[in-house]
């Protein structure tokens, strides 16, 4: 954030405050407006020793700026007195810094896309795009009120595959918890039982004896080492291109996981691309903005080689319909939209096909998760329970002779 003064073409003083990435980066911008820069100088914070903590700026926050923004717009507030409004009363103290600084540079003649993209970490390129081509057609309240849809959708497909992701997760790490612990504190009460009673144990039990002395002892660290070696080794992998190519291919491979991440990617390409050709972004940019923010290699390198064809002069389902990734179905019905001219209405009738799809898949796996944990489980603690009372048993047999 800089502070600055300048002149005006007609000699006029002004001053105000700005963000930018430099003070040559301001300087460019101020003459754009006709404004010579004469002092620029970089506005610092005070020091807090005990600062305030930043809130986090979420999905959620970034809905309700853009269909708040998108109502003011429609009642006919201008851009920069809904800017301020909307910074002075939002919840997020975060968020309302950020439209600050944006209403700052809007009063100063950048057009709002311009003023967005100097906070790419918030308004990714789906969102300024928009944004600029809401603004070129005028057509801007439109624009927003289907990015807040869009973002909301999004959010809800998100929900859903971190559900479906997280369920089994947290039911393998409890049972593997009670397992560990049944091991590692339990059996050795009953192994020194045994061992003072000197008689000759059972398989089973000797197994689950042997398997607790294990864990107690290296193994255990060893398991927990190698799990954790795994996460860092596949982080490290995917910070490659080549990694997260290669591992986003095995998860599309998935037996279960890969259909359901599949029709993930499907839903979101069909509802970012049609999102932007309703709001008029040329097909091509299209394309492109779909390709970076489609969350897996393997989709943007074929959303990638889409692009390529068509700006050849192909249409976008001949290529479309070579991937894999795609089904026939969806190739075919993308065929009809571009035939009919209603491409961009017949990718948003595929989007929310898809996401009742990636619902339908959820519940299944959530229904076919359930019994087979519960198997599991079962098994394993029967498996322990038994091992533990055979030599119970054989004593008492013993006993009764």
């Amino acid at each position: 954030m800089f502070n600055w003064t300048g002149k005006t073409t007609a000699g006029t003083v002004k001053s105000g405050e700005m963000s930018a990435g430099s003070k040559e980066e301001l300087t460019s911008i101020l003459k754009k407006q006709g404004i010579t820069a004469t002092t620029i100088s970089e506005k610092k914070a005070g020091f807090k020793l005990f600062g305030p903590k930043k809130q986090k700026i979420t999905e959620k926050d970034l809905v309700i700026f853009t269909r708040q923004f998108s109502t003011m717009f429609t009642a006919g507030i201008p851009i920069v007195q809904g800017l301020d409004i909307l910074a002075k009363q939002i919840e997020n103290k975060s968020m309302g810094e950020v439209i600050s600084q944006i209403k700052s540079d809007v009063e100063t003649g950048t057009t709002l896309a311009d003023a967005l993209k100097k906070h790419k970490k918030l308004f990714d390129d789906l969102y300024i795009n928009l944004v600029a081509a809401g603004e070129a057609g005028g057509v801007l309240d439109g624009v927003l009120l289907r990015l807040a849809n869009y973002i909301e959708k999004s959010m809800k497909l998100k929900k859903k595959v971190k559900g479906a992701m997280i369920y089994p997760i947290i039911v393998m790490s409890i049972a593997g918890l009670v397992i560990a612990i049944i091991m590692i504190f339990v059996i050795p009460i009953f192994a020194k039982i045994f061992g003072e009673m000197g008689a000759k144990l059972p398989g089973p039990t000797r197994s689950v004896i042997w398997l607790s002395h294990f864990l107690a002892g290296i193994g255990g660290v060893s398991i927990v080492a190698t799990i954790f070696g795994i996460i860092f080794a596949i982080k490290q992998v995917r910070t490659t291109d080549a990694g997260k190519m290669k591992t986003d291919r095995i998860l599309l491979k998935f037996p279960i996981f890969g259909d359901l991440l599949r029709k993930v990617a499907v839903a979101r390409f069909t509802r970012t691309l049609g999102t932007l050709l309703n709001s008029g972004v040329p097909i091509l940019d299209g394309l492109e903005i779909c390709a970076k923010s489609s969350g897996n290699k393997v989709v943007e390198e074929v959303i990638m080689g889409v692009k390529t064809e068509v700006a050849s002069g192909k249409t976008v389902a001949e290529p479309l319909s070579k991937s894999p990734v795609f089904p026939a179905m969806v190739c075919q019905m993308i065929s009809v939209g571009e035939s009919t001219g209603a491409l961009d209405g017949m990718l948003i009738k595929i989007a929310d096909f898809y996401d009742d799809e990636v619902d339908n898949s959820v519940n299944n796996l959530t229904t076919m998760l359930e019994p087979m944990l519960m198997v599991f489980l079962g098994t394993t603690i029967g498996y322990i329970v038994v091992a533990l009372y055979l030599p119970i048993f054989k004593m008492g047999e013993v006993i009764g002779k």
